[in-house]
């Protein structure tokens, strides 16, 4: 018979009933069996089952735990996790593969878990949970501390018989499971609820907390290296003191605290100080304190005698601001005199340009330089009152005389230029064409608003624009202007004369 014959006493099967066949020879066969080997691509299903791969050096074998079995096991399962699983194997049909189905789950040995805490760390470090520059410092004197602990273990009774030993405080327990199943969220939650009391609720936010539990192998502290509790230690904005296990125990929840504590009996050692001694401390404090005041009050108390000695009289003090005053006073009215004369020249030379709004605008940086001098006067004397803090009783009276002297000195300037720039105004305002209109003069403009200022210029019939002092008028020329010569003007054949002559 030729090799590709067809068979056609084999029986036919469909695909389904060959894949069942096989599913129950590899049940029957591997009913249940314990395979070692280390993890690969794991995935968390959103269903809570757990997809992974076993393998070593030559194969892969593909794995499942349900939800159920995935509940017990305590590990945050990590590719390249070497452990021993036991489990029954089956087959898949959808994919036409065999895999295991995990029942139990646990690491293979001691070094197993080391790699693991030791990988962790490396991680955790490079996202910089473990970064000195994130410790806070503990308070001196909390109000209120809580502790994280079992309520029924020895770590409490020891906790709390220290601090009333050396300052009784009031403690807050949270109670929770330090070892086993759901421990280490139960431990991240209180972390986090104590973070998220209120200060002024009926349960008072702690001060200092403590994250304690006694010695016990590394699997029974194997919460504590969880990443859950080791995220919410760096979290927590209060500061926190790891007391886990013995002095020879580390966890990772240690690197994240602020600060570690070798037992649970030392985290309550540094979390108070010794009430007798502070009040021992205080009280050496107090005492000298009390004998520095009363030597410096002393040495003030002669100083002060000493510069009272060394102050000048009071007629000594003024007498050359008198004399000043006097020769000033007597000079005054000739200068007021003097000043107008030279004034009234000036103004009448530039009265076309003045405007009040530039002179309020030069009155007002005048104003404003005065004011930058009156506090540069003021920061002078600020500082060499402070560069000459030991002779300031000497010179007080003197410093203050001449700074009266000089606030009423710029008054009296301020003044001066008010006078000064109102009589400018006036001034100006005797000068204005209205002025004249005033008078009974009028301003005669054609219809354009051109001023005409001389007969000649005007025609005929002529449209013209006649301004009084109290309004306009229009005219018209009726004639030709008949021409007469204009009056001598005072004060000289050609200049203009003075509105200052009688």
């Amino acid at each position: 018979m030729a090799m590709n014959e067809p068979r056609l006493n084999l029986i036919e099967l469909t695909v389904s009933e060959l894949s069942a066949s096989l599913k129950r020879t590899v049940e029957d066969a591997f009913g249940h069996v314990r395979v070692r080997g280390e993890l690969g691509n794991v995935k968390y299903h959103s269903s809570g089952h757990v997809y992974l791969d076993l393998k070593d050096d030559k194969a892969s074998l593909a794995g499942v735990i349900w939800r159920g079995s995935a509940g017990r096991i305590r590990l945050k399962l990590e590719a390249g996790l070497e452990v021993v699983v036991t489990g029954r194997l089956t087959t898949y049909p959808g994919q036409s593969k065999y895999q295991i189905v995990i029942e139990t789950l646990e690491p293979a040995g001691l070094g197993a878990l080391m790699a693991l805490v030791e990988e962790r760390k490396k991680k955790l470090t490079a996202e910089g949970l473990f970064d000195p520059s994130r410790k806070q410092l503990l308070p001196f004197l909390p109000t209120v501390i809580g502790v994280i602990t079992s309520p029924t273990g020895a770590v409490i009774r020891d906790i709390l018989h220290r601090l009333a030993d050396r300052f009784p405080r009031r403690v807050l327990v949270w109670p929770v499971r330090v070892q086993g199943e759901g421990s280490a969220e139960q431990i991240a939650a209180a972390i986090h609820g104590f973070n998220a009391l209120d200060v002024q609720g009926p349960i008072p936010r702690p001060d200092l907390l403590i994250v304690a539990r006694g010695g016990g192998s590394l699997e029974d502290l194997w919460s504590f290296n969880e990443e859950i509790v080791v995220r919410a230690a760096a979290d927590s904005m209060i500061p926190l003191i790891s007391a886990v296990g013995h002095e020879t125990d580390v966890t990772l929840i240690d690197f994240a605290a602020d600060v570690r504590a070798p037992t649970p009996t030392a985290a309550a050692e540094m979390a108070v100080p010794v009430r007798t001694e502070l009040l021992v401390r205080i009280d050496s404090l107090a005492r000298r304190t009390l004998a520095s005041w009363q030597r410096s009050h002393e040495a003030r108390r002669t100083e002060l005698r000493a510069a009272t000695r060394a102050l000048p009289s009071a007629d000594a003090l003024f007498a050359l601001a008198r004399q000043r005053l006097d020769h000033a006073t007597a000079r005054l009215p000739r200068a007021l005199i003097a000043n107008t004369q030279t004034d009234r020249v000036r103004f009448s030379r530039i009265a076309g340009r003045i405007e009040p709004r530039l002179l309020g605008a030069q009155v007002e940086r005048r104003r404003e330089r005065l004011s930058n001098v009156a506090r540069l006067l003021a920061s002078a004397l600020k500082t060499y009152r402070d560069a000459r803090l030991t002779g300031i009783a000497r010179h007080r009276e003197r410093v203050t005389a001449f700074g009266e002297r000089a606030l009423r000195a710029i008054c009296g300037l301020i003044d001066n230029r008010d006078l000064r720039t109102e009589r400018a105004g006036q001034l100006l305002m005797a000068f204005s064409y209205r002025g004249v209109l005033e008078r009974g003069f009028a301003l005669v403009r054609d219809r354009d608003g051109t001023p005409l200022r001389r007969a000649a210029a005007i025609q005929a019939g002529q449209g013209l624009e006649i301004e009084f002092a109290d309004g306009r008028a229009r005219a018209t020329a009726d004639g030709a202007p008949a021409l007469t010569p204009p009056p001598r003007r005072r004060g000289g054949s050609g200049g203009q004369g003075s509105l200052f002559d009688p």
